[in-house]
Protein backbone atom coordinates (compact mmCIF):
# COMPACT_ATOMS: atom_id res chain seq x y z
CA UNK A 1 0.00 0.00 0.00
CA UNK A 2 1.45 3.30 -1.01
CA UNK A 3 1.05 6.21 1.89
CA UNK A 4 -0.92 8.73 0.77
CA UNK A 5 0.46 11.96 -0.03
CA UNK A 6 -0.21 14.71 2.11
CA UNK A 7 -0.09 18.90 2.40
CA UNK A 8 2.01 20.96 4.41
CA UNK A 9 -0.84 21.36 6.89
CA UNK A 10 -3.10 18.88 7.38
CA UNK A 11 -6.04 18.49 9.96
CA UNK A 12 -8.30 15.65 10.77
CA UNK A 13 -10.82 14.17 13.25
CA UNK A 14 -8.32 11.77 14.44
CA UNK A 15 -4.65 11.65 14.13
CA UNK A 16 -2.99 7.98 14.96
CA UNK A 17 0.37 7.78 16.04
CA UNK A 18 1.71 4.14 15.33
CA UNK A 19 1.05 2.04 12.41
CA UNK A 20 1.20 -1.25 14.33
CA UNK A 21 -1.31 -4.03 15.31
CA UNK A 22 -2.94 -1.33 17.56
CA UNK A 23 -3.04 1.78 16.07
CA UNK A 24 -4.52 0.12 12.90
CA UNK A 25 -6.94 -1.22 14.37
CA UNK A 26 -7.79 1.86 16.23
CA UNK A 27 -8.08 3.60 12.24
CA UNK A 28 -10.15 0.82 10.86
CA UNK A 29 -12.30 1.07 13.68
CA UNK A 30 -12.13 5.25 13.89
CA UNK A 31 -13.09 5.13 10.32
CA UNK A 32 -16.45 3.10 10.52
CA UNK A 33 -17.61 5.32 12.84
CA UNK A 34 -17.15 8.14 10.03
CA UNK A 35 -14.14 9.52 11.27
CA UNK A 36 -11.24 11.07 9.12
CA UNK A 37 -8.27 9.32 10.09
CA UNK A 38 -4.64 9.99 9.69
CA UNK A 39 -2.17 7.30 10.68
CA UNK A 40 1.51 8.96 11.53
CA UNK A 41 4.46 5.85 11.82
CA UNK A 42 8.10 6.89 11.70
CA UNK A 43 9.32 3.78 10.22
CA UNK A 44 9.52 3.09 6.56
CA UNK A 45 7.39 0.29 6.80
CA UNK A 46 3.82 -0.38 8.70
CA UNK A 47 3.00 -3.74 10.67
CA UNK A 48 6.43 -4.31 11.07
CA UNK A 49 6.27 -6.03 14.54
CA UNK A 50 3.54 -7.90 12.89
CA UNK A 51 5.38 -9.04 9.90
CA UNK A 52 8.18 -10.61 12.40
CA UNK A 53 5.46 -12.28 15.11
CA UNK A 54 4.85 -16.05 14.81
CA UNK A 55 8.28 -16.56 13.18
CA UNK A 56 6.92 -15.02 10.20
CA UNK A 57 3.25 -16.76 10.59
CA UNK A 58 1.56 -14.16 13.15
CA UNK A 59 0.17 -15.46 15.99
CA UNK A 60 -2.70 -13.58 15.66
CA UNK A 61 -5.25 -14.31 18.57
CA UNK A 62 -5.53 -17.02 20.98
CA UNK A 63 -8.74 -19.06 22.08
CA UNK A 64 -8.40 -19.09 25.63
CA UNK A 65 -8.49 -15.32 25.83
CA UNK A 66 -9.35 -14.34 29.22
CA UNK A 67 -8.07 -11.52 31.78
CA UNK A 68 -6.26 -13.42 33.65
CA UNK A 69 -3.69 -13.78 30.66
CA UNK A 70 -2.70 -10.41 31.62
CA UNK A 71 -0.28 -8.24 33.71
CA UNK A 72 -1.32 -5.25 34.82
CA UNK A 73 -0.94 -3.01 38.24
CA UNK A 74 -4.84 -2.86 38.02
CA UNK A 75 -5.39 -6.17 36.80
CA UNK A 76 -9.04 -5.35 36.34
CA UNK A 77 -8.87 -2.69 33.44
CA UNK A 78 -8.10 -5.03 30.42
CA UNK A 79 -11.49 -6.50 31.30
CA UNK A 80 -14.38 -3.90 29.54
CA UNK A 81 -12.18 -3.92 26.09
CA UNK A 82 -11.57 -7.81 25.80
CA UNK A 83 -14.90 -8.25 26.61
CA UNK A 84 -16.19 -6.06 23.66
CA UNK A 85 -14.03 -7.09 21.19
CA UNK A 86 -13.02 -10.84 21.61
CA UNK A 87 -10.59 -13.30 19.66
CA UNK A 88 -14.02 -14.49 18.02
CA UNK A 89 -14.46 -11.05 16.76
CA UNK A 90 -11.42 -11.09 15.09
CA UNK A 91 -11.01 -14.82 14.07
CA UNK A 92 -14.39 -13.46 11.81
CA UNK A 93 -12.13 -10.53 10.37
CA UNK A 94 -9.71 -13.11 9.26
CA UNK A 95 -12.78 -15.45 8.01
CA UNK A 96 -14.14 -12.67 6.02
CA UNK A 97 -10.83 -11.63 4.44
CA UNK A 98 -10.83 -15.44 3.31
CA UNK A 99 -7.35 -15.98 5.33
CA UNK A 100 -6.68 -19.85 5.83
CA UNK A 101 -5.27 -20.19 9.67
CA UNK A 102 -4.32 -23.42 11.75
CA UNK A 103 -4.60 -23.61 15.67
CA UNK A 104 -0.67 -24.32 16.54
CA UNK A 105 -0.98 -25.85 20.34
CA UNK A 106 -2.99 -23.68 23.23
CA UNK A 107 -5.49 -22.53 21.33
CA UNK A 108 -2.59 -20.11 19.76
CA UNK A 109 -3.78 -19.27 16.25
CA UNK A 110 -1.43 -19.06 13.20
CA UNK A 111 -1.85 -17.76 9.53
CA UNK A 112 -1.56 -20.12 7.22
CA UNK A 113 -0.29 -17.59 4.37
CA UNK A 114 2.27 -16.04 7.21
CA UNK A 115 2.36 -12.51 8.87
CA UNK A 116 2.11 -10.26 5.69
CA UNK A 117 -1.70 -11.74 4.70
CA UNK A 118 -2.90 -10.32 8.22
CA UNK A 119 -0.97 -7.44 8.11
CA UNK A 120 -2.10 -6.79 4.20
CA UNK A 121 -5.91 -7.41 5.39
CA UNK A 122 -5.78 -4.66 8.07
CA UNK A 123 -3.80 -2.28 5.41
CA UNK A 124 -6.40 -3.02 2.94
CA UNK A 125 -9.45 -1.76 4.99
CA UNK A 126 -7.67 1.00 6.09
CA UNK A 127 -7.30 1.97 2.09
CA UNK A 128 -10.62 1.15 1.72
CA UNK A 129 -11.97 3.63 4.66
CA UNK A 130 -9.91 6.40 3.21
CA UNK A 131 -7.45 5.93 6.11
CA UNK A 132 -4.14 8.11 5.18
CA UNK A 133 -1.15 6.18 6.31
CA UNK A 134 2.14 8.20 6.36
CA UNK A 135 5.09 6.83 6.88
CA UNK A 136 9.16 8.02 7.69
CA UNK A 137 7.21 10.62 9.51
CA UNK A 138 9.35 12.17 12.39
CA UNK A 139 7.58 13.81 15.28
CA UNK A 140 9.19 16.78 16.43
CA UNK A 141 6.66 18.49 19.37
CA UNK A 142 3.05 18.15 20.37
CA UNK A 143 1.08 20.79 21.81
CA UNK A 144 -2.23 20.93 23.11
CA UNK A 145 -4.34 24.43 21.79
CA UNK A 146 -6.60 26.48 23.90
CA UNK A 147 -9.26 25.54 21.26
CA UNK A 148 -8.94 21.79 22.53
CA UNK A 149 -6.61 20.98 19.01
CA UNK A 150 -3.44 18.69 19.10
CA UNK A 151 -1.14 20.09 17.21
CA UNK A 152 1.77 17.90 15.73
CA UNK A 153 4.96 19.56 14.21
CA UNK A 154 6.37 16.58 11.58
CA UNK A 155 9.52 16.72 9.45
CA UNK A 156 6.75 16.26 6.65
CA UNK A 157 4.23 18.97 7.62
CA UNK A 158 2.33 20.16 10.59
CA UNK A 159 -0.58 17.88 11.71
CA UNK A 160 -3.55 18.82 13.78
CA UNK A 161 -6.66 17.10 15.53
CA UNK A 162 -9.35 17.02 18.22
CA UNK A 163 -8.52 13.34 19.39
CA UNK A 164 -4.68 12.04 19.40
CA UNK A 165 -4.55 8.59 20.21
CA UNK A 166 -0.61 7.18 20.97
CA UNK A 167 -0.66 3.45 20.05
CA UNK A 168 3.44 3.35 19.69
CA UNK A 169 4.27 0.48 21.22
CA UNK A 170 6.92 0.24 23.60
CA UNK A 171 10.98 -0.53 23.71
CA UNK A 172 11.21 -4.41 22.65
CA UNK A 173 12.54 -4.68 19.71
CA UNK A 174 14.55 -1.48 19.15
CA UNK A 175 15.54 -3.21 15.56
CA UNK A 176 12.26 -2.64 14.96
CA UNK A 177 12.43 0.87 15.38
CA UNK A 178 10.37 0.41 19.08
CA UNK A 179 10.75 3.71 21.58
CA UNK A 180 10.03 4.98 24.39
CA UNK A 181 8.19 7.99 22.60
CA UNK A 182 4.49 7.00 23.90
CA UNK A 183 5.79 7.05 27.41
CA UNK A 184 7.72 10.50 27.09
CA UNK A 185 4.37 12.25 25.36
CA UNK A 186 3.02 10.79 28.46
CA UNK A 187 4.93 12.40 30.95
CA UNK A 188 4.92 15.70 28.95
CA UNK A 189 1.19 15.73 29.65
CA UNK A 190 1.80 15.08 32.85
CA UNK A 191 0.75 11.46 33.10
CA UNK A 192 2.09 9.04 35.50
CA UNK A 193 4.41 6.09 33.82
CA UNK A 194 4.48 2.76 35.73
CA UNK A 195 8.41 1.21 35.73
CA UNK A 196 8.53 -0.78 32.56
CA UNK A 197 11.13 -3.52 32.14
CA UNK A 198 11.71 -6.58 29.52
CA UNK A 199 8.81 -8.90 29.25
CA UNK A 200 8.81 -12.55 27.47
CA UNK A 201 12.55 -12.60 27.43
CA UNK A 202 15.25 -15.13 27.76
CA UNK A 203 17.23 -15.06 30.97
CA UNK A 204 20.96 -14.99 31.01
CA UNK A 205 23.00 -17.34 33.34
CA UNK A 206 25.80 -16.58 35.79
CA UNK A 207 29.50 -17.79 34.96
CA UNK A 208 28.92 -20.85 37.19
CA UNK A 209 26.02 -21.98 35.28
CA UNK A 210 27.41 -21.04 31.97
CA UNK A 211 30.04 -23.19 32.45
CA UNK A 212 27.99 -25.92 33.69
CA UNK A 213 25.31 -25.67 30.45
CA UNK A 214 28.23 -24.65 28.35
CA UNK A 215 27.62 -27.53 25.98
CA UNK A 216 23.43 -27.62 25.99
CA UNK A 217 23.35 -24.50 23.29
CA UNK A 218 20.21 -25.50 21.08
CA UNK A 219 18.73 -28.35 23.40
CA UNK A 220 14.74 -28.35 23.99
CA UNK A 221 12.71 -29.63 26.91
CA UNK A 222 9.48 -29.89 27.89
CA UNK A 223 9.37 -28.30 31.37
CA UNK A 224 7.38 -27.00 34.29
CA UNK A 225 9.18 -23.88 35.74
CA UNK A 226 8.21 -21.60 38.80
CA UNK A 227 8.80 -18.43 40.50
CA UNK A 228 6.94 -16.06 42.03
CA UNK A 229 3.57 -18.32 42.54
CA UNK A 230 3.82 -18.44 38.52
CA UNK A 231 4.27 -21.87 37.10
CA UNK A 232 4.26 -22.93 33.29
CA UNK A 233 4.48 -26.00 31.33
CA UNK A 234 5.89 -25.72 27.66
CA UNK A 235 9.58 -25.90 26.70
CA UNK A 236 13.04 -24.64 27.65
CA UNK A 237 15.92 -24.13 25.50
CA UNK A 238 19.51 -23.44 25.95
CA UNK A 239 21.06 -20.83 24.47
CA UNK A 240 24.94 -19.75 24.87
CA UNK A 241 23.90 -17.05 26.82
CA UNK A 242 21.33 -18.66 28.91
CA UNK A 243 18.12 -20.10 28.92
CA UNK A 244 14.68 -19.55 26.58
CA UNK A 245 12.06 -21.29 25.03
CA UNK A 246 8.15 -20.31 25.47
CA UNK A 247 8.58 -21.38 29.22
CA UNK A 248 11.42 -19.51 29.88
CA UNK A 249 9.87 -15.84 28.41
CA UNK A 250 6.47 -16.59 30.18
CA UNK A 251 7.86 -17.17 33.81
CA UNK A 252 10.28 -13.95 32.54
CA UNK A 253 7.50 -11.64 32.64
CA UNK A 254 7.01 -12.65 36.94
CA UNK A 255 10.72 -12.73 37.63
CA UNK A 256 12.59 -9.86 39.75
CA UNK A 257 16.33 -9.67 39.86
CA UNK A 258 17.63 -11.86 42.53
CA UNK A 259 15.17 -14.49 42.37
CA UNK A 260 15.42 -17.77 42.02
CA UNK A 261 13.63 -19.97 39.08
CA UNK A 262 12.94 -23.65 39.57
CA UNK A 263 12.72 -25.97 36.70
CA UNK A 264 11.24 -29.64 36.52
CA UNK A 265 13.18 -31.16 33.51
CA UNK A 266 10.55 -34.14 33.73
CA UNK A 267 6.65 -33.23 34.06
CA UNK A 268 4.35 -35.68 35.06
CA UNK A 269 7.16 -38.02 36.25
CA UNK A 270 8.70 -39.15 39.59
CA UNK A 271 12.32 -40.21 38.77
CA UNK A 272 13.26 -40.47 42.31
CA UNK A 273 10.93 -43.16 42.76
CA UNK A 274 11.61 -44.60 39.22
CA UNK A 275 15.12 -45.27 40.18
CA UNK A 276 14.33 -46.52 43.58
CA UNK A 277 12.14 -49.08 41.82
CA UNK A 278 14.69 -49.79 39.04
CA UNK A 279 17.48 -50.68 41.71
CA UNK A 280 14.94 -52.88 43.81
CA UNK A 281 14.60 -54.69 40.02
CA UNK A 282 18.06 -53.81 38.42
CA UNK A 283 20.60 -53.47 41.14
CA UNK A 284 23.13 -54.36 38.61
CA UNK A 285 22.11 -51.97 36.24
CA UNK A 286 23.94 -48.62 35.66
CA UNK A 287 22.30 -45.54 36.49
CA UNK A 288 23.74 -43.76 33.77
CA UNK A 289 22.01 -46.20 31.53
CA UNK A 290 18.44 -45.75 33.42
CA UNK A 291 18.55 -41.89 33.17
CA UNK A 292 19.49 -42.47 28.77
CA UNK A 293 16.10 -43.51 28.89
CA UNK A 294 15.42 -39.52 29.78
CA UNK A 295 17.62 -37.68 28.80
CA UNK A 296 20.24 -36.82 26.39
CA UNK A 297 23.94 -37.93 27.30
CA UNK A 298 25.39 -34.49 27.36
CA UNK A 299 22.23 -33.15 29.13
CA UNK A 300 23.11 -36.00 31.99
CA UNK A 301 26.53 -34.58 31.68
CA UNK A 302 25.91 -31.43 32.54
CA UNK A 303 23.15 -31.54 35.10
CA UNK A 304 25.00 -34.06 37.18
CA UNK A 305 28.35 -32.69 37.12
CA UNK A 306 30.61 -33.91 39.08
CA UNK A 307 28.89 -36.79 40.49
CA UNK A 308 29.13 -39.96 39.62
CA UNK A 309 25.98 -41.33 37.49
CA UNK A 310 28.41 -44.34 36.05
CA UNK A 311 28.01 -47.24 38.68
CA UNK A 312 25.34 -49.98 39.08
CA UNK A 313 21.94 -48.80 41.01
CA UNK A 314 22.79 -51.05 43.78
CA UNK A 315 26.20 -48.70 44.45
CA UNK A 316 23.96 -45.88 45.32
CA UNK A 317 22.15 -44.98 48.68
CA UNK A 318 18.20 -44.38 48.13
CA UNK A 319 19.13 -40.15 49.70
CA UNK A 320 21.65 -40.20 46.69
CA UNK A 321 19.31 -41.39 44.15
CA UNK A 322 16.92 -38.72 45.12
CA UNK A 323 19.66 -36.14 45.02
CA UNK A 324 20.33 -37.06 41.39
CA UNK A 325 16.54 -37.15 40.47
CA UNK A 326 16.36 -33.47 42.19
CA UNK A 327 19.34 -32.10 39.90
CA UNK A 328 16.64 -32.67 37.31
CA UNK A 329 13.34 -32.25 38.65
CA UNK A 330 14.24 -29.33 41.45
CA UNK A 331 16.88 -27.36 39.41
CA UNK A 332 17.06 -24.22 41.08
CA UNK A 333 18.97 -20.99 39.48
CA UNK A 334 19.54 -17.96 40.07
CA UNK A 335 19.45 -15.64 36.46
CA UNK A 336 22.17 -13.16 36.28
CA UNK A 337 19.73 -11.15 34.55
CA UNK A 338 17.93 -11.09 30.79
CA UNK A 339 18.97 -10.47 27.39
CA UNK A 340 17.26 -6.83 27.60
CA UNK A 341 14.86 -5.32 25.29
CA UNK A 342 17.01 -6.45 22.40
CA UNK A 343 15.03 -9.67 22.61
CA UNK A 344 11.84 -9.09 24.80
CA UNK A 345 8.28 -9.74 23.02
CA UNK A 346 6.73 -6.56 24.89
CA UNK A 347 7.28 -4.11 27.79
CA UNK A 348 5.91 -4.62 31.02
CA UNK A 349 4.74 -1.37 32.76
CA UNK A 350 3.92 1.44 31.01
CA UNK A 351 1.27 4.50 30.76
CA UNK A 352 -0.76 3.95 34.30
CA UNK A 353 -4.07 2.63 33.54
CA UNK A 354 -5.48 4.58 36.73
CA UNK A 355 -5.12 7.79 34.54
CA UNK A 356 -7.23 5.83 31.54
CA UNK A 357 -10.65 5.47 30.94
CA UNK A 358 -11.21 1.24 30.34
CA UNK A 359 -14.12 2.14 28.10
CA UNK A 360 -12.74 4.83 25.68
CA UNK A 361 -8.83 4.45 26.66
CA UNK A 362 -9.07 8.57 27.23
CA UNK A 363 -6.51 10.37 29.43
CA UNK A 364 -8.78 11.55 32.39
CA UNK A 365 -6.67 14.29 32.41
CA UNK A 366 -6.33 15.69 29.22
CA UNK A 367 -9.42 15.09 26.77
CA UNK A 368 -8.69 14.07 23.60
CA UNK A 369 -5.65 11.97 24.46
CA UNK A 370 -5.63 8.25 23.79
CA UNK A 371 -3.30 5.70 24.53
CA UNK A 372 -4.12 1.97 23.18
CA UNK A 373 -1.91 -1.63 22.85
CA UNK A 374 1.39 -1.81 24.56
CA UNK A 375 1.97 1.75 25.42
CA UNK A 376 0.18 0.96 28.55
CA UNK A 377 0.70 -1.14 31.74
CA UNK A 378 -0.99 -4.26 30.34
CA UNK A 379 0.72 -6.89 29.22
CA UNK A 380 -0.06 -10.54 27.94
CA UNK A 381 1.24 -13.75 28.24
CA UNK A 382 3.08 -15.43 25.31
CA UNK A 383 0.45 -17.15 22.38
CA UNK A 384 -1.58 -14.01 20.92
CA UNK A 385 -2.59 -12.45 23.73
CA UNK A 386 -0.52 -9.04 23.00
CA UNK A 387 -2.04 -9.63 19.60
CA UNK A 388 -5.78 -9.56 21.12
CA UNK A 389 -5.34 -6.81 23.61
CA UNK A 390 -3.98 -4.46 20.41
CA UNK A 391 -7.09 -5.33 18.28
CA UNK A 392 -9.20 -5.20 21.64
CA UNK A 393 -8.09 -1.32 22.90
CA UNK A 394 -7.80 -0.54 19.32
CA UNK A 395 -11.38 -1.35 18.06
CA UNK A 396 -12.44 0.31 21.47
CA UNK A 397 -10.88 3.30 21.08
CA UNK A 398 -11.86 4.24 17.27
CA UNK A 399 -15.14 3.79 18.57
CA UNK A 400 -14.95 6.68 21.43
CA UNK A 401 -12.72 8.78 19.44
Amino acid sequence: MTPSPVSQSSTSDVIIIGAGAAGLMCAISAAESGKQVQVLDHANKAGKKILISGGGRCNFTNLYTEPSNFISQNPHFCKSALKRYTQWDFISEVDKAGLPWSEKKLGQLFSDKKSEAILNMLLDRCDGLGVHIQLDCSIETIEKTNDEYFVLQTNIAQYSCPSLVVATGAMSFPTMGATDFGHRLAKQFDINVTATTPGLVPFTFDAFEKGRFDGLSGVSMDSDIECNGQSFRENILFTHKGLSGPAVLQISSYWQPGNTVTVNCLPDFDLGESLKEQQKKNPNKHLVSILKNHFPERTIKAFCNPLDVSQPLQNYKHSELEDIANLFQKWHFIPSGTEGYKKAEVTLGGVNTDEVSSKTFESKKVKGLFFIGEVLDVTGHLGGFNFQWAWASGYCCGQAV
